[in-house]
């Protein structure tokens, strides 16, 4: 059976993530499972809020307690991850030495693609002049048009009808979805 990079998820003490990821990526490189541990992410993104009509950027953790990492289930790194100092477990193991199930393709990729870290491009059935609908964050539900469209950041402006006036809002791809005449 041939071993392949696959997603799972470890679990932390909430507020730990980012110094449990840095002692993994220690650990990987004084162990040397360059070859078997790959990508480990935080689901973080960057909120904006406006208070007191000043932009403020927040980094917001999606899954508090929680770490995706990117590796080869072998019997030693799967040891390696479980032993970092603050892993408190896996999702997906039943315990009593059972390996994880990794998080299926679909699903880690919307998490990647939300924190801009996917390798893979969006594509969407909309284009600059179509009617959208937001589907999340604080304007979900909102109707606008497309003004305009970043492939390279998979943002689009929408001209959303807020208080009474159009307003342009930068929303990602995912978060869009068209609306039929």
């Amino acid at each position: 059976m041939e071993e392949k990079k696959e997603w799972y998820v470890v679990n932390t003490y909430a507020g730990h993530e980012a110094r449990v990821k840095d002692n993994l990526e220690k650990r990987i490189v004084t162990m040397g499972l360059e070859d078997c541990l790959f990508r480990i992410e935080i689901a973080e993104h960057v909120e904006v809020d406006y208070k007191n009509g000043k932009r403020v950027e927040k980094v917001k953790n999606m899954f508090p307690g929680y770490l995706f990492v990117e590796m080869i289930m072998t019997d030693e790194a799967w040891y390696v991850v479980r032993n970092t100092p603050g892993v408190t477990g896996f999702i997906g193991s039943s315990g009593g030495g059972a390996k994880p199930f990794s998080v299926p393709e679909e699903e880690i990729e919307a998490v990647l693609r939300r924190i801009g870290k996917s390798d893979q491009k969006i594509v969407v059935d909309y284009q600059v002049g179509d009617r959208v609908r937001i589907l999340t964050g604080p304007f979900a539900g909102v109707e606008g048009v497309v003004e305009m469209m970043d492939d390279e950041t998979e943002n689009a402006t929408v001209l959303a009808i807020m208080f009474g006036r159009e307003t342009p809002t930068e929303i990602d791809y995912g978060d869009l979805e068209k609306i039929e005449d």
